[in-house]
């Protein structure tokens, strides 16, 4: 009998893990940033176009590189016993995740800090999460980041899209015409933005979400195959479809990588980012596909 009840025992417990929740959210953020690396690119004046920057004797300077963390622009602090990322912005770069993500649901709060740096000083504060992210750091404009999607995290700009390097998506959005910008609504046709569409590689949010008073703001990715969602303190502002990037004039899909948090400028704080993998889209979004 007692043979009996030992065994049953070991049984539940073999078993236990196969019914754990398939929507169970994962912590990203510890205290040692164990799940993230890192790389820093230049010090940006206000001047840059695009070069790689010169020392005096013309030599071109190298960047800064992985995971040296120079002028501890990657910080963790605490905020009432819970871990909070600090990211001073002094340097161009990211941290990124070891582990590549697909189909998922990431979660996260941010809110400003009050410093900011060249060439941002009189702009507005500016950082991004940069999702399906591959490949070497630096191969952007700014010298700074991997290949990848951009959910644009800036004052009153709370989920905009830019592309990065050469990658290239389509999205619910009106029009632009002229000097104006396309600005994404879900009432709209998917029209393409990024490589391969010369002067559309950004899409302004179809409005402004972001709390008053620097509250801290709850953004929300969703990205299953080739979609995603940008989604603002509840409010979806983008639906991104067919995520691509272009080689040689051929499109490839971009449905997967690794998630990145712009250093650009402004100090920020992110703190609760979770993520869970996902089956499909959730059902109160489909429609916004269809």
């Amino acid at each position: 009998m007692k043979y009996s009840l030992f065994v049953l025992l070991i049984l539940v417990i073999i078993c236990v893990p196969s019914f754990k929740p398939k929507d169970q959210w994962t912590p990203l953020l510890d205290k040692k940033l164990s799940n993230w690396e890192m790389y820093l690119s230049f010090r940006h004046t206000r001047d840059y176009k695009g070069d790689a920057p010169k020392d005096e004797s013309g030599s071109l300077i190298k960047p800064i590189g992985y995971n040296t963390n120079e002028k501890n622009v990657f910080s963790v602090i605490e905020e009432k016993g819970e871990p909070v990322l600090r990211i001073s912005g002094e340097i161009y770069g990211s941290v990124f995740t070891k582990q590549e993500y697909e189909n998922y649901h990431l979660k996260l709060k941010v809110k400003w800090g009050d410093k900011k740096y060249e060439p941002r000083i009189e702009k507005l504060r500016d950082s991004g999460i940069l999702y399906h992210s591959v490949g070497e750091s630096g191969v952007d404009y700014w010298r700074a980041w991997k290949l990848s999607q951009e959910f644009q995290i800036m004052e009153g700009h709370m989920g905009d899209y830019w592309n990065i390097a050469n990658s290239a998506i389509d999205i619910r959005a009106f029009l632009s015409e002229g000097d104006m910008n396309s600005v994404a609504s879900t009432t709209q046709s998917f029209l393409p933005f990024g490589t391969g569409v010369p002067g559309r590689g950004f899409c302004l949010r179809s409005e402004n979400y972001e709390k008053p008073n620097n509250e801290w703001n709850t953004l929300e990715l969703i990205c299953f195959q080739d979609k995603s969602l940008h989604i603002v303190n509840g409010h979806v502002v983008m639906v991104l479809q067919h995520s691509r990037y272009m080689e040689n004039g051929k499109a490839i899909p971009l449905t997967k990588g690794k998630i990145q948090l712009q250093s650009e400028a402004a100090e920020v704080l992110f703190k609760d980012i979770q993520i869970r993998k996902i089956q499909a889209i959730p059902t109160e979004y489909a429609p916004l596909f269809q």
